[in-house]
This record gives structure tokens, C-alpha cells and sequence, in this order.
């Protein structure tokens, strides 16, 4: 049997320690009592590690309560600095940016965006996201040094190191530097990750997976992506390629990577091509473009010719959900993107067809999270790096 070197102290303080603030993170304030029965430490590692905590500026003490009828010393208190710092949560998506910042606790404090739809380089794209940056700081009256970390989220494979598959011509065009010039203009690390596993990051922390360890987010827009879980461990693979939908190609009744809104589009835009459709889909497009949301819509009105399109949509991404589910085998698969809360009149219909295409069939629902579940993982992915670093870290925003 190899032999195993024992702990050493300095590696127990941060075991410790991090217990400790993973508990108080999460909770109110706690008495020490509270925090031995919690971790399983004992009372003077307790209160050591939160002393030094409270140095640091990671941990407050309050004053304690007094009880006319408790005897002896009152308990200690001691309660989270969510103020320590702010970390921001960043979704650079195909058409438009979101920047979230948040509290150590992961409280939204400002919100700010920029829409892409007039960039035609990928240098204005790292100026907008960077604008929408600024902006949500000054809105959250944060400053640079106040700042721990940002996620990043981008719609390309990442590594576990944080860097963009290259070796494909398309993703290339996904890495503009942005990271970098983030870090350099701003001085805190820029994190960047898939925006499928950031989406799975969040839904399994706030929304409908919570307590769900064996989990699949699929990114259901424009084009189909998936970020996967695995006894709660994000799956990359081996340079981060885990999730990609490429294979879809591959099969029967799908083949390509086309979502659920460009798939619902494409079948209004055809049917309303025709002059002789009759359909609810005309009146609502006025002479702009069908979107996805027109064709649900139409659906809920009774259209036909709306309700022939979901039905296409819905035996796709049935099948999709399938392949995930054999390959997977998740508990749940949450569909999430900008279209989620209309794909709720979907999901009848894919858990009727899931049955027919495996005997495994996962749990389906949509997301609630809407168009900010990539931003809300972002701020989750920067809070991990902040758990992870903690004692590593100098924190210079101290607001009490």
C-alpha cells in the first residue's frame, strides 16, 4: 500500500476554513455552536479559523445577545461579509452580451447589456462587452479593486484550463482575446467557460435542478448545445468538446444542430411564403419577420398551421433529448435559452415520444432562469474561484 503524508497544518487551516465559509456563505448568522454542530469541528478550531477569517476580512462577529436567564459567557456570533467583495457574471452570446455583478452571497446588485447586432469584427464585440461592463459597475457603485472575479461564458468548447478549442476554423472566431483584455484593462481574472456548462452552474444552483447531481442543460435557441453534469462534477472531456451537439448530424429525424427558435422561425417564414396558407402567423408578423415566439403564439391560438410547426419541433428535440439521455444517462434534462418559457407547450409531447426512443427516458423540464441562465452561472463559475482562493486572497472591499 503507498504510503500517504499526513495533513500538515497549513493544509488543515484550509480544509477548515473552508468548511466554515462554505457554511456561512449560505447561511445567516450562526453562534460557534451552530457552526461545531454544521462542520464537525471542534470548538476551538471553530472559533481559531474564524478568527482568523475575521482578520481577513471574510467573516463579521456580532455583538452577542444577552439572555437574563443564560448563565455564563453569551455564545459568539458570527455571520458571512457578502460586501468582502463582488464577483461579475458575464454571457457573451451570439447576438448580444449580459453583465451581471454580484455579492459574495451571489445577490444580483446591477445589471447591464450591449446587443452585437451591428459588430462586423471581433475587436467592437470585446468593446461592447467591455462597455456593458463599465456600465454595470458604475450602476452597482463597484469599483476595479473591489472586483474578485468574473465568469465568462462563450458559445465555444473550453478546457478545463479556460481556453477555446482553436483547432477548428469556427471557434477560432470565438477567441478575440477577450479574457485577456478584460484582465488587463480591469486587473481581475477573467474566467471563461462553455455557456452550457455555466448554464448547468446555474440551474443547478438557482433553478430547476437544484439538489439534481446527473444533470443536462440544453441551450435550445438559435442552435442546440449542452452542458453535462456528472455526480456533480461538470464534464469537459479532453479538451473540452463534452456536450457538443455536432454528432446531431448524425441523427435520423435531426440532422444538424438547428434549435428550437431557428426551427419554429424557419417553419413560419415558409408557411407565410405561401399566399394560400391561411394562418394566424401572417396577421402577427404585419409584414416583419416570423420570430419563434410569433409561431407559439399563433400555436396557443389554435393555428394549425403553427401547430404543424411545434410538432416538428417537438419530434426533434425529442429525439435530441433522447441522445442525451442513452449517452448520459442524466435524471434530468432542463431545456434552457430564450425560448425555455414558450417550450413548456412542448414538453407533453416529448415526454410522449421519449418513451417510444429509450427505456431510460430523463426527466424533462424548462428552465426558469429565461435569458439569464448563462449569466447566472457565470457569477456562480467566479464564486467557485472565489471558495477555492479564499485564504490566497486580499480582499480591499470591506463594507460592513
Amino acid at each position: 500500500m503507498p504510503k500517504t503524508s499526513a495533513a500538515t497544518p497549513p493544509l488543515l487551516r484550509r480544509v477548515n476554513a473552508s468548511k466554515l465559509l462554505g457554511v456561512l456563505s449560505t447561511a445567516g448568522v450562526m453562534t460557534g455552536t451552530g457552526l461545531i454542530e454544521a462542520t464537525g469541528l471542534t470548538r476551538a478550531t471553530v472559533h481559531a479559523v474564524c478568527n482568523d477569517l475575521i482578520g481577513m476580512g471574510w467573516v463579521l462577529e456580532l455583538d452577542p445577545v444577552r439572555d437574563d436567564t443564560s448563565v455564563g459567557r453569551p455564545s459568539r456570533r458570527f455571520e458571512f461579509n457578502s460586501g468582502a467583495g463582488f464577483v461579475l457574471g458575464i454571457d457573451v452570446g451570439a447576438a448580444k452580451t449580459t453583465v451581471v455583478v454580484a455579492n459574495l452571497r451571489g445577490e444580483t446588485l446591477a445589471k447591464a447589456g450591449r446587443s452585437f447586432a451591428a459588430v462586423k469584427e471581433p475587436g467592437e464585440r470585446t468593446d461592447l462587452v467591455d462597455e456593458a461592463v463599465v456600465d454595470a459597475m458604475l450602476a452597482a457603485e463597484v469599483t476595479d479593486d473591489e472586483v474578485i472575479a468574473a465568469g465568462v461564458g462563450v458559445a465555444a468548447p473550453v478546457d478545463r484550463s479556460g481556453s477555446i478549442l482553436a483547432d477548428d476554423e469556427f471557434w477560432r472566431r470565438f477567441d478575440a482575446g477577450l479574457t485577456a483584455r478584460l484582465s488587463k484593462l480591469h486587473g481581475w481574472p477573467a474566467l471563461l467557460e462553455n455557456d452550457a456548462n455555466l448554464a448547468v452552474l446555474g440551474e443547478h444552483w438557482r433553478g430547476e435542478a437544484q439538489g439534481v447531481d446527473d444533470l443536462v442543460v440544453l441551450l435550445a435557441g438559435e442552435r442546440f448545445g449542452s452542458g453535462l453534469m456528472d455526480s456533480g462534477r461538470l464534464l469537459h472531456g479532453s479538451r473540452g468538446g463534452a456536450g457538443e451537439m455536432v454528432y446531431l448530424k448524425l441523427v435520423e429525424g435531426v440532422g444538424d444542430t438547428h434549435g428550437i427558435a431557428r426551427i419554429a422561425r424557419e417553419g413560419g417564414a415558409a408557411a407565410i411564403a405561401d399566399p394560400a396558407v391561411q394562418t394566424v402567423l401572417r396577421e402577427l408578423a404585419g409584414g416583419e419577420p416570423v420570430t419563434a415566439e410569433m409561431v407559439f403564439a399563433a400555436a396557443a391560438q389554435g393555428d394549425q398551421v403553427a401547430i404543424d410547426v411545434l410538432d416538428v419541433v417537438g419530434q426533434r428535440t425529442a429525439r435530441v433529448v433522447a441522445t442525451l439521455g442513452i449517452l448520459f444517462n442524466p435524471e434530468l434534462v432542463v431545456i434552457g435559452g430564450a425560448v425555455a418559457e414558450a417550450a413548456k407547450a412542448l414538453l407533453p409531447s416529448i415526454e410522449e415520444l421519449l418513451a417510444t426512443f429509450t427505456s431510460t427516458p430523463p426527466k424533462v423540464a424548462v428552465s426558469s432562469l429565461g435569458d439569464t441562465i448563462v449569466s447566472v452561472g457565470a457569477v456562480r463559475h467566479a464564486l467557485n474561484y472565489v471558495e477555492q482562493n479564499a485564504l490566497d486572497l486580499t480582499l480591499t472591499a470591506r463594507r460592513f
